[in-house]
């Protein structure tokens, strides 16, 4: 079993939102992945964006400049 790390979650209230967030973010070379929304938190679509911590600030600045919406940003261990 990996260790769990305290990790970025940036929760989408539709695909869409969720799905152009891993556009952009690849676009600017902001690491992180698409997941399952974990079981402590809900959204409206079931899907998360996952990063590290280090990603906050890049990924805040995604949101705004694109317009994206969001249900929340969390940190959890993961």
């Amino acid at each position: 079993m990996r260790e769990k790390r305290l990790r970025l979650v940036v929760a989408f209230p539709n695909t869409t939102s969720a799905m152009a967030m891993e556009k952009h973010c690849r676009i600017s070379g902001v690491e992180g992945r698409l997941i399952a929304v974990p079981p402590v938190i809900t959204a409206g679509c079931g899907m998360a964006w996952c990063a590290e911590l280090k990603e906050e600030t890049a990924i805040k600045e995604i949101l705004k400049r694109e317009g994206i919406e969001t249900e929340g940003i969390y940190q959890i261990l993961l």
